[in-house]
């Protein structure tokens, strides 16, 4: 059995992603998230909020002994408060540095200790962006956690291969989503966001991607590890 730890798996991109992976009958998925959309007899669901760290240091990984995969897929995150420096809410800074960086990276921390003996195959899948290598004002926060959470992702595999625990790591950006966090973005004030009007032109236009046609992109990079050669890689790298 292949089996899936996803969390933000309620909606979006978690939920497209862990709705195709259910279709195969080998598949076993773990949900995380603070509510739950999905019923299936291969999927559980843990009730979390990941603000909360109290409640992410109490998450432990099953012991797996059938286990042929097991992948954590670090895909919840919000894009925080879209404002410049000097106006923002210091808990929501908090807020956003938690969910998009601490968290996956407890739970990385947590999923090596737990498996990196085992001789499935493993593999850790962070949902990265484009903003990582981009500044882009208003959103300094979510910048500086995705840009943090690729150098995590290039440590874990530098220390995977050191240590040799065989553990596969990719940080993926998905690419530009139809989502609830686009909605988001485009209801800011242009004070806060210089960029706002080309994000309405991304709707306007038909450019944003549907959340099933990118999970279906991710999954290739899943069934084909070896697809990038780089830690840090994106959708759009696929040519075919």
């Amino acid at each position: 059995m292949n089996y899936y730890f996803i969390t933000g798996s309620s909606k979006g991109l978690g939920k497209a992603l862990t709705e195709l992976l259910l279709q195969n009958e080998n598949n076993f998925v773990f949900g995380y998230a603070r509510s739950s959309s999905i019923t299936h007899h291969r999927y559980y669901h843990k009730h979390i909020d990941f603000a909360s760290l109290e409640a992410v240091q109490k998450i432990k990984f099953p012991e797996l002994k059938d286990a042929k995969k097991v992948v954590l897929i670090n895909n919840a995150g919000i894009v925080g408060e879209i404002k410049h420096v000097g106006n923002l809410s210091n808990q929501k800074i908090v807020d956003c540095y938690t969910i998009n960086l601490i968290v996956p990276s407890m739970l990385s921390n947590e999923f090596v200790k737990t498996y990196q003996k085992t001789n499935a195959e493993k593999l850790v899948l962070n949902i990265s962006s484009g903003a990582s290598q981009s500044a882009i004002d208003g959103w300094s926060v979510y910048c500086a956690t995705k840009a943090g959470l690729d150098m995590f992702s290039r440590v874990l595999q530098e220390e995977s291969n050191i240590n040799k625990i065989n553990i596969k790591v990719l940080s993926i950006a998905p690419g530009i989503i139809d989502t609830e966090m686009q909605q988001q973005i485009r209801s800011t004030d242009s004070q806060n966001f210089s960029n706002i009007n080309r994000f309405v032109e991304y709707k306007k236009n038909g450019d944003l991607a549907s959340a099933e046609d990118t999970a279906k992109k991710i999954i290739r990079f899943i069934n084909e590890p070896n697809l990038s050669k780089n830690v840090v890689c994106s959708v759009r790298d696929l040519t075919k």
